[in-house]
């Protein structure tokens, strides 16, 4: 279910749940909703893992023999079991704080499978379909208040660009990369960097985003320019692996450039611990 990334899928939340307002309108903090959007979030991004790996078993025998199914750690029916599981725990979660949420969380796990069964083998439909579940789960954590979507529902295209250059990037990560895919991630982190710090230059808060921009800028960057110029499926995996971590800070930036400046070093507070997990636990 790969720990460390469900980690940043709570952080999508709880950057949603700052673009909101809701924690600064002075109505009250409702924590009970926030617990299980967080949980929601959790049980969509794990099932849809799990899914991942379901779908890819008889390609993982051959490609990643080390994972849960084609090891025989798991097998095929419990996996999928579990992945259903998990999917619509993560529906029923959402539905219990409103039906807008309900609807989102079912748009997420309808977004997943078909990346699974079907998008992943399209150069740009897989990446547009993964990217298209983060912009909906940041949505899912704007859901809290429903009202707001409308006002802020553009703002999902920023994830959207950012996990489809990361999904483009990530197809280098077994047998090697084109060099064209890592120049155009690079131009579309760069389009999402500069489209946050916007946000932030209009709010009044570009001081306080650069504070989680910068070193998101550097966590991206860094392991991308060195896949660029050894562009090896062990360089790819790196930055893949980076790009995932780093939505935190991402989401801090969102936080922070939405006046929630407490919530900003929560979410960027778990960023220690998707390190951590990624020690324990494969992000890719």
């Amino acid at each position: 279910m790969r720990p460390a990334n469900i980690v940043t899928s709570v952080a999508d939340i709880l950057a949603g749940i700052a673009i909101s307002g809701i924690l600064i309108n002075g109505n009250g903090t409702p924590w009970l909703t926030i617990f299980c959007l967080c949980l929601s979030t959790a049980c969509l991004y794990g099932g849809g893992i799990v899914f991942n790996d379901v779908f890819d078993a008889e390609l993982d025998k051959t490609e990643r023999p080390e994972r849960a199914i084609p090891s025989g750690i798991i097998s095929l029916t419990n996996a999928t079991i579990l992945g259903t599981a998990l999917l619509i725990s993560g529906i029923v979660l959402a539905a219990l704080t409103s039906s807008t949420s309900g609807l989102l969380a079912f748009g997420v796990s309808c977004f997943a499978l078909l990346y699974n069964k079907i998008g992943k083998h399209h150069p740009f439909f897989g990446p547009l379909t993964m990217g298209i579940c983060r912009g909906l789960n940041l949505l899912l954590g704007l859901s809290i208040v429903p009202a707001m979507l409308q006002q802020h529902y553009l703002l999902a295209i920023i994830p959207v660009i950012y996990i489809f250059s990361i999904t483009m990037t990530s197809r280098g990560e077994v047998h090697g990369g084109n060099t064209k895919n890592l120049y155009l991630a690079a131009v579309l982190y760069a389009v999402v960097i500069g489209s946050i710090a916007w946000f932030s230059f209009t709010n009044d808060r570009l001081l306080w985003s650069l504070l989680f921009l910068l070193p998101f800028a550097w966590m991206i960057f860094r392991p991308l320019s060195k896949a660029i110029k050894n562009p090896i499926g062990k360089n790819i995996g790196g930055a893949v692996k980076a790009g995932v971590i780093s939505l935190i800070l991402m989401d801090a930036a969102w936080a922070v450039t939405f006046d929630a400046l407490l919530l900003a070093f929560i979410i960027a507070a778990l960023l220690p611990l998707s390190i951590w997990l990624s020690k324990l636990f494969a992000v890719t």
